[in-house]
């Protein structure tokens, strides 16, 4: 091969885009060299390809933050070895693992792609072939001064790229499976890849580096109405919280019950950040837009913006770990890290 080619490093974690259908009618994982026996391109693709893999490959619905982390030490191990990164991973929680890559890999200056399908790959309308094809060229496409053209994390899904901590699963039947609700398309691929430049984050000048550490005791409580405090008051009330996301309606409402308000005032006094997320994709959370909200923000929920809940659970997880607490952590919540947030 050239040595001038550039050279991708791809990660198998598993997902449906590496099962093969056997005698008993289940999908079952199978190693990541067959992928080259029903994708040929590969073996021509202008590219020095190489491939690595978990060594017990995964269900992404049995991803945590520790594999996270095993993705983001992998990426880092091999950093200066690679011009980009390319991860196949399941599509039930890619868009988790994409946000939390986003603030995990600091100062990232080069591509991470994450894709999947949603058929198997050996099945003739799979649609693998096409995510996997399109992410590498999208991995390896260069901007007029020889840089990266995506230097960040970001996911690719049937002919779209989208930002990796601005996206969610909408779909578990169509191929077009994930939507961008509050964030522009990084790219579409059709006869062309059209990238959309404004809209992608510039290469970073800092030296890279992985944060290692993830506070994952995070609670969620969804509100409904007719929900009963016998059963969210334990949630809210855990000893174990460190924060609490509250999935909410519209911009930021809640239902108003004296015992769901006197629960969450109780815990932010000692310190618990409890986070405001909308139960609607788009739009962003204004509590002080609605009574409803306003009791809220009193107490002092902090408002989620825009964010996606994937973004918003994993951000919460990052400035945890970080020792943050009270004003210094919902300072931090507020500002936009590696563009999660439109402030």
């Amino acid at each position: 091969m050239s040595t001038n080619r550039r050279r991708i490093l791809i990660l198998y974690t598993g997902g449906t885009i590496g099962m093969i259908l056997k005698s008993d009618g289940a999908s079952h994982p199978f190693s990541f060299e067959n992928l080259q026996s029903f994708i040929p391109e590969l073996r021509y693709f202008p590219a020095q390809l190489e491939a690595d893999s978990f060594d017990e490959v995964l269900d992404s619905s049995n991803m945590t933050p520790a594999h996270w982390l095993r993705i983001a030490k992998r990426i880092e191990a091999d950093y200066l070895n690679y011009d980009a990164f390319l991860i196949l991973h399941g599509s039930d929680t890619m868009a988790y693992t994409s946000a939390a890559l986003s603030f995990m890999l600091q100062n990232l200056a080069k591509p991470v792609i994450l894709t999947g399908s949603q058929l198997p790959v050996g099945i003739p309308r799979s649609d693998a072939r096409e995510n996997i094809l399109s992410s590498l060229e999208i991995a390896t496409a260069t901007n007029e001064e020889g840089g990266p053209m995506v230097p960040e994390v970001a996911v690719y899904f049937e002919y779209n790229l989208y930002r990796g901590n601005r996206l969610q699963k909408v779909s578990s039947q169509d191929f077009e499976a994930f939507r961008s609700p509050n964030y522009p398309l990084l790219a579409e691929a059709g006869v062309q890849i059209k990238y959309n430049r404004n809209s992608i984050m510039p290469a970073s000048i800092g030296r890279f580096q992985i944060l290692e550490e993830l506070d994952p005791r995070v609670a969620i409580l969804h509100c409904f109405p007719g929900m009963q405090a016998e059963l969210a008051v334990p949630i809210i009330q855990n000893p174990n919280n460190k924060a609490i996301i509250l999935r909410t309606f519209g911009s930021g409402n809640a239902p108003g019950h004296p015992w769901l308000l006197e629960a969450l005032a109780d815990v932010i006094q000692k310190g618990i950040p409890v986070i405001n997320v909308s139960q609607c994709s788009a739009g962003e959370v204004e509590m002080s837009k609605y009574e409803a909200g306003r009791k809220f923000q009193e107490i002092g929920l902090i408002g989620a913006g825009d964010m996606v809940l994937e973004a918003a659970l994993t951000k919460a997880m990052v400035l945890l770990a970080q020792g943050l607490q009270g004003k210094d952590f919902e300072q931090a919540y507020l500002e936009n890290i590696c563009g999660e947030l439109s402030v």
